[in-house]
C-alpha cells in the first residue's frame, strides 16, 4: 500500500506546480475582482478613495433608484429557491426511478437533460413564449413563474452532480439490503438513498443558484424584473451602485463554488 501510494504521489504534479498553477488562476480570477472593487470606491472624476456609495447603497440614500434593485434581488432569491425545490422534486426521483428499475432508460433520461444545452436563449425563448402566455393565465405573470424556464436550463449542470453522486453509491444493492430488512419504499428513499445523495443534492441546488443569479436573456426577452435585468437599468443612473451589486453577487457565486469544492474533498476523504 505504501508503495501505491509513493507510486501515485510521484505520477502526479508537484508542490511547485500545485502553487504555480494555482497562483496563476488565482491571478486570473482576482484582478478583475480587484478592479470592479477599486472602481466602486472611486470618487469619481475627481478620483481618490471614498466609501460613499456603499454608504448609499447600504444606507437607503438612493430613493427611487433603488427600487429596480431590491425587487430584482427579492425576484432572484425568490426564483433560485423555487427553481432548486422544483428541479430537485423532478429530477432526483426520475434518476432514482431509472436507476433501479428502468436503468435501459438511462441514456434517455441523460440525453433529454442534457438538451437545454445545445439550445440557444434567444431559440429557448421563442419556444417558451406560447407557453408562458398559458402560464400567465393560470400562475399570473410574477416575476417567480420564470422557474419554470430556469429548471430547464439548470437541468445539464444538476444532472451531472447527481449523477456523479449516483454512480458512486451502490443504490440497487442499498435499496435490496433496506427492502429485505421490511423498510417500505417511502422509508427507503427517505433514510437510505436521499442521505448518500445529499453532496450530488447540495452540489446541484449550490450550481443552479449561480445560473439564477446570473442569468439575464431569458428575463430580458420575456420582461420580467430579476437581479441582472435591475441592474441594466440601475447601471443607467449609478453605475457604481450596480458594479458594488455585481461584485457582491460574483463573491456570493465563488463562496458557493469554494463551499461546493470542500464538500467534493471532505467526501472524497471520507472514501479514503
Amino acid at each position: 500500500m505504501t508503495s501505491s501510494a509513493d507510486a501515485t504521489s510521484a505520477i502526479g504534479p508537484s508542490a511547485l506546480t500545485r502553487t504555480i498553477v494555482l497562483s496563476a488562476a488565482g491571478l486570473f480570477l482576482g484582478l478583475p475582482l480587484f478592479a470592479l472593487g477599486a472602481f466602486t470606491v472611486r470618487g469619481g472624476l475627481a478620483g481618490g478613495v471614498t466609501l460613499i456609495h456603499w454608504r448609499d447603497l447600504f444606507g437607503g440614500n438612493l430613493g427611487a433608484a433603488a427600487q429596480p434593485l431590491w425587487e430584482g434581488v427579492q425576484n432572484s432569491i425568490l426564483l433560485a429557491i423555487v427553481t432548486v425545490a422544483v428541479m430537485l422534486a423532478l429530477l432526483v426521483p426520475a434518476m432514482i426511478l431509472v436507476r433501479l428499475h428502468l436503468p435501459r432508460m438511462v441514456r434517455v433520461l441523460e440525453f433529454i437533460c442534457l438538451i437545454p444545452l445545445t439550445i440557444p436563449a434567444v431559440a429557448l425563448v421563442v419556444g417558451l413564449a406560447p407557453v408562458f402566455s398559458v402560464v400567465a393565465r393560470i400562475f399570473g405573470s410574477g416575476s417567480w413563474t420564470l422557474a419554470f424556464a430556469y429548471v430547464i436550463i439548470t437541468l445539464p449542470y444538476a444532472y451531472r452532480s447527481i449523477q456523479a453522486n449516483l454512480v458512486a453509491v451502490d443504490v440497487v444493492t442499498l435499496t435490496e439490503a433496506a427492502r429485505s430488512l421490511g423498510a417500505s419504499w417511502f422509508s427507503t428513499i427517505k433514510d437510505v438513498i436521499l442521505p448518500n445523495l445529499r453532496r450530488g443534492m447540495l452540489a446541484a441546488s449550490f450550481i443552479s443558484v449561480a445560473v439564477v443569479l446570473g442569468e439575464y436573456a431569458i428575463a430580458s426577452l420575456l420582461s420580467r424584473t430579476n437581479l441582472q435585468t435591475a441592474l441594466v437599468l440601475v447601471s443607467k443612473r449609478d453605475p457604481y451602485v450596480s458594479n458594488i451589486v455585481v461584485l457582491l453577487s460574483l463573491v456570493l457565486v465563488l463562496i458557493l463554488l469554494f463551499a461546493l469544492g470542500r464538500i467534493g474533498t471532505r467526501s472524497r476523504r471520507s472514501r479514503s
